[in-house]
């Protein structure tokens, strides 16, 4: 039996940092949504979230955080599991998931790298450019 291929191409997902965060958390307890993709629109504004736990499970806790800032998306589309994270063109890592805690008002994009990192580790600015890439 065929694989059934369901992403095709798609554009990159772009914005701007509107707000550094300088914290860490080890104990936060964040859950990693069931959807391996969302939508993001044009002037929403997104939390940029950084782990270094690798546990893909819909619901997974995400307890070892790292707090990068809060993100404009400027070019609408489609974050998917997987998909890079550069900040003012420093690679950062790859998105995990998302976690919902404080959905409508935004959702946490969980970003798997090598190390807990925060705003203030990165030298973070207001105004970077942030992109998703697949």
């Amino acid at each position: 039996m065929n694989a059934v291929r369901e992403n095709g191409a798609k554009r990159r997902v772009t914005g701007v940092l509107v707000k550094v965060l300088l914290h860490a958390r080890t104990e936060r307890g964040m859950r990693l949504e069931p959807f391996a993709s969302r939508c993001v629109r044009r002037g929403e504004v997104h939390e940029l979230v950084v782990t270094d736990q690798p546990d893909e499970t819909p619901g997974a806790r995400i307890d070892r955080v790292g707090f990068l800032g809060f993100a404009e998306i400027e070019a609408a589309g489609v974050l998917d599991r997987g998909d890079v994270l550069h900040i003012a063109g420093r690679r950062v890592g790859t998105v995990l998931g998302f976690d919902a805690c404080h959905f409508p008002n935004h959702y946490n994009i969980l970003v798997l790298a090598p190390r807990l990192v925060t705003g203030d580790d990165l030298a973070l600015t207001p105004e970077s450019a942030v992109t998703f890439t697949p």
